[in-house]
């Protein structure tokens, strides 16, 4: 290959990646019209707060180049969790996530402040878009019939991801759907999870979980969206919300 074609292959990449980039945390006119909104414009996070303060925390979580991210805290929380100052009802949730090797994470929804907290599971609590390295974490494996892997509804249902993921290192959609009592998951466009509340499969499910003796866990008419931070590097953009 020549000097020339290299530099100018290469010129034509870097025009693609800023293209690209320059399309982050922005909404279309048509999601202006279906009512969405951002809840990360790639700069600020003046939409998040700390759930034991009004205040976002001062360590932790940083963005860069229109990405926000946990810091790598070895497994243990550097920042703390995040919640949406605002709390939503019915809602649709798209948030674009990037794993590193063997992270942990999870977007939860219909988020909660018990006072006083509740023993062994702590005050901020609702149902889970599980995010992890399935191949590389353990608690991929714990749990029952592969309710802690990525897309699952944490402890509680399954996910059935197929081939919908891409590798450790890329970037992935999320998607939640809630609509009353019916939840749906998807993945890079593609649904890995469906269930109602009122159903007896997703009972028998919470009655089995962690979660069986917290009264009130995911019932709420309205929530905190909430990103996780389990001390495992995670990135995040484009996380957008509109209202059914």
């Amino acid at each position: 290959m020549s000097r020339k074609i290299l530099i100018s292959s290469v010129l034509y990449l870097l025009v693609l990646s800023n293209t690209a980039y320059s399309q982050d945390n922005k909404l279309t006119d048509k999601e202006n019209k279906e009512g969405w909104q951002l809840l990360f414009d790639g700069k600020s996070m003046n939409k998040w707060r700390s759930p034991s303060s009004d205040s976002f925390p001062s360590k932790g979580w940083k963005i860069d180049n229109g990405i926000l991210f946990i810091d790598n805290g070895e497994g243990r929380p550097s920042g703390g969790d995040i919640i949406t100052k605002e709390q939503f009802g019915d809602f649709e949730l798209t948030i674009d996530f990037k794993l590193t090797e063997g992270a942990n994470s999870g977007v939860k929804y219909a988020v909660q402040i018990f006072n006083p907290p509740v023993a062994g599971l702590g005050s901020v609590l609702g149902p889970e878009y599980q995010l992890l390295d399935d191949d590389k974490h353990p608690d991929a494996k714990a749990g029952r019939d592969g309710d802690r892997k990525l897309g699952s509804l944490y402890d509680m249902l399954p996910s059935k991801i197929g081939t919908a993921l891409r590798p450790i290192g890329e970037w992935n959609t999320a998607r939640i759907v809630s609509k009353g009592n019916h939840v749906e998951h998807w993945l890079n466009g593609t649904k890995v999870l469906e269930y109602d509340k009122t159903s007896e499969a997703y009972k028998s499910a919470f009655a089995l979980s962690k979660f069986k003796d917290v009264t009130g866990y995911g019932k709420s008419e309205k929530g905190y969206i909430l990103l996780q931070d389990h001390g495992n590097k995670v990135f995040f953009k484009n996380i957008k919300i509109r209202k059914l």
